[in-house]
């Protein structure tokens, strides 16, 4: 009996477990080798019972050429079919991972790439960004790595850089 008595109290004693992770920040780019974090992310969703926000950030796109005329219906379309296309390609990964139970959201948000991830991650208030070291092959592979760099500089919370090998 004395046993049991025992076992009772250091079980209450024990600190109740923390969960981790409660919301995921995912950014894409749209690229096979960023949707590489993909199975790492939905692996950390369930164990933690964690949401996913996938993330797209679009940058501004320069409105003039070196002697053009600015047609603002022609940019205020190609911003709308931006995002129509952005939004469509987070929505088939949320999919993906709703029918997993998981739960998601999807952001499209426009501005500079790093500054965009990092303002994300603080007022959605994520608890970790997942993305991967390179997103895209040649040039923009090179940027993009500094945005990873860059979000590494930045970003006031967990980071975790998953190093992708070269994904078709």
């Amino acid at each position: 009996m004395f046993s049991s008595l025992v076992f009772n109290i250091y079980e209450t004693a024990l600190p109740k477990e923390r969960v981790m992770y409660n919301k995921i920040l995912i950014p894409l780019d749209g690229s096979k080798r960023a949707e590489a974090v993909l199975p790492h992310v939905e692996e950390m969703a369930k164990r933690y019972d964690a949401g996913a926000i996938f993330l797209l950030v679009d940058e501004l796109q320069v409105m003039l050429g070196w002697d053009e005329v600015v047609d603002l219906s022609k940019c205020r379309e190609d911003f709308n079919q931006r995002q129509r296309k952005a939004e469509s390609y987070l929505v088939q990964h949320q999919k993906k991972f709703r029918e997993k139970g998981i739960k998601t959201d999807v952001y499209v948000v426009h501005g500079p790439v790093v500054k965009s991830i990092c303002s994300t991650a603080k007022e959605m208030d994520v608890d970790i960004i997942v993305m991967a070291s390179h997103g895209l092959s040649g040039l923009p592979r090179t940027f993009y790595g500094s945005v990873t760099a860059g979000v590494l500089q930045k970003i006031d919370r967990p980071l975790l850089i998953i190093r992708t090998r070269s994904v078709e």
